[in-house]
């Protein structure tokens, strides 16, 4: 039987971590993570917040499989994202392996797209102080024809656009499709398809693209070059941001490592877990959901030294070998049933990447233009210097959704 192929393609995240230099006149000592309310609790999108984060570290673990001395930055939720809307079409065992190696074996199929749902609307809702949105779209040959329902679930479930690609000819339908994602992800992701299977019936892509503001910015005349150790024998230079500030903290005893929390402007923080030297491959094997709820309503409002890399990496990954290993398996086979998305079982996943993008820094433009003058006890307070290997993670705290995961081994490698 003749396999007609779907690429998956997840231009995933753009991340802009933009610290502006607006006066911070005010101190919060409590802006700690706080269990959802009674009300809050009964949110579609808390049935699924566990699944995704199972499923973002199991899959940080293959990532860190094969890129153990590498800089790290994925998007898990674009990822999910993009499987569950799979699963829409999947059939027999295509859908049990895709749900279990999604982590959603324990919650219906309806909840979790109801999930899903829930979360973009909390997502997507305009913020003037923080921009985030996530959206999918299918690039569809006229030779395919859609089920009526897949198209439905898929635009009221995942908020999907379908547009029109002529696969016919590749060099078009890559320029289309690359076109469009550097617009979604403002010009951060570039040249996400190449090689495109003139065979290919259907591209899938989601995107999310992040920018946001510190709550409690950085001041660019405070940031001066530092060491950082990328091993024992390897060290670089790398503009250190510094700030003399009460941030939210924890030191986790069990996994030897620091945890510092930076809230942005809106519901998104940003957690930076740095491990005692040596102790990087403990904390990476021991990383779980429950290791990120207990990171996040553990920490206590502290003053501190902090010193943070400025800094950007990229990734670009193909994801088909690390899902097999989760085992996602027979979507990727001749014997994948996708029958839910045409009506027959012809279709096959014949690529699935990834591609994702990382900035933080401050703006020194802003800087010189309104500096912000800090009062502190003149006592020096304790230290915490990211000056070696160590993982961020930003979450979402209303629905603790993990947006981007990265680890960072040595900054200065783009």
């Amino acid at each position: 039987m003749s396999r007609l192929y779907l690429c998956l393609l997840l231009a995933g995240l753009c991340a802009f971590a933009q610290c502006h230099h607006t006066p911070d006149h005010k101190e919060n000592h409590g802006h700690g993570h706080s269990p959802p309310a009674e009300g809050e609790r009964g949110l579609p999108s808390s049935k699924i917040a566990p699944g995704n984060a199972d499923f973002a570290f199991r899959f940080y673990q293959q990532v860190a499989s094969e890129t153990a001395e590498k800089n790290i930055i994925f998007s898990p939720l674009s990822i999910s994202t993009a499987l569950a809307m799979v699963s829409l079409g999947a059939r027999t065992t295509t859908l049990s392996q895709l749900l279990s190696g999604l982590g959603f074996s324990d919650i219906t199929e309806q909840e979790i797209h109801e999930g899903f749902h829930d979360l973009f609307r909390i997502l997507n809702r305009p913020n003037p102080e923080l921009h985030l949105s996530i959206g999918n779209t299918l690039f569809t040959d006229d030779q395919v024809k859609l089920l009526k329902k897949f198209l439905d679930d898929a635009k009221h479930f995942y908020e999907t656009d379908v547009l029109p690609t002529n696969f016919k000819n590749p060099a078009v339908a890559e320029s289309q499709i690359n076109s469009y994602i550097e617009n979604k992800t403002n010009g951060k992701i570039v040249d996400a398809v190449k090689g495109l299977n003139p065979e290919a019936l259907m591209v899938m892509v989601n995107y999310i693209y992040m920018r946001a503001n510190w709550e409690k910015p950085f001041n660019s005349l405070s940031t001066r070059e530092g060491d950082f150790h990328v091993d024992e024998q390897t060290m670089v230079k790398i503009p250190m941001m510094n700030k003399d500030s009460w941030f939210e903290t924890y030191h986790d005893n069990i996994l030897s490592c620091e945890v510092v929390k930076l809230p942005y402007k809106g519901n998104v923080s940003a957690l930076f877990i740095l491990p005692d030297q040596g102790k990087m491959k403990q904390l990476e094997n021991a990383l779980s959901k429950d290791v990120l709820f207990k990171w996040m309503n553990s920490t206590k409002s502290q003053r501190i030294h902090l010193s943070l890399p400025k800094f950007t990496i990229s990734g670009n990954y193909v994801m088909k070998g690390m899902l097999r290993r989760m085992n996602i398996m027979e979507v990727f086979t001749d014997q994948a049933d996708l029958s839910g998305i045409t009506g027959k079982p012809e279709l096959t996943i014949s690529k699935a990447i990834h591609k994702a993008y990382l900035n933080v820094h401050e703006n020194g433009t802003e800087a010189a233009a309104t500096t912000a003058i800090e009062m502190v006890p003149t006592s020096l307070p304790p230290e915490i210097k990211f000056n070696r290997p160590f993982l961020l993670l930003a979450v979402e705290e209303e629905t603790d959704t993990i947006i981007f995961m990265a680890k960072a081994m040595n900054p200065t490698e783009a």
